[in-house]
């Protein structure tokens, strides 16, 4: 979780997804989103698509955010190589306001499942979801004191499982 934001890892990560992008032939600046760094404990790193046309920004993201999570992915792997493990950080890259919807949509189905869970006394397997959308998922509902989730299968058809509580 960032405490406070560092201002020098922030910028590392702003110059390391700009080169990136200059290497993909993509002329596009990349900004920080102060407010959500804060929110969600990940330096959010966001690129602007104002210089991108609607297809570069549709090949960007990918297929359910597929492109999106590999840049990602990349963006956490690259920055935090060779950093001791309080130096390391988390690093979300944003696109188009991708992020910022699919977050919702996953807040809604979280929702969804303990609401079912609650109702049934079951548990609910939910729809396959990338490994950060799981662990944003099981973030979200340890605030359910009811309810407890796990990962069940191996990737890539490793699901998330919303339970009663086990007493």
């Amino acid at each position: 979780m960032v405490a406070l934001m560092d201002e020098s890892q922030l910028q590392r990560g702003q110059e390391w997804l700009e080169k990136l992008l200059e290497l993909a032939g993509l002329s596009a600046s990349v900004g920080t989103d102060a407010e959500q760094t804060q929110q969600e404990g990940s330096y959010w790193l966001a690129i602007d698509s104002t210089s991108l046309t609607s297809e570069q920004v549709e090949t960007l993201i990918g297929v359910d955010g597929s492109v999106l999570d590999a840049v990602q992915y990349l963006a956490n792997t690259t920055l935090n190589l060779g950093q001791t493990e309080d130096q390391q950080c988390a690093y979300t890259v944003e696109l188009d306001g991708y992020r910022a919807r699919r977050q919702a949509e996953l807040q809604a189905m979280a929702e969804q499942a303990a609401a079912k869970v609650r109702e049934t006394g079951e548990e609910f397997e939910m729809v396959a979801l990338s490994s950060a959308e799981r662990r944003q998922v099981h973030t979200f509902l340890k605030s359910f004191e009811d309810l407890e989730t796990y990962s069940r299968g191996r990737e890539p058809d490793r699901r998330l499982v919303v339970r009663p509580l086990q007493s």
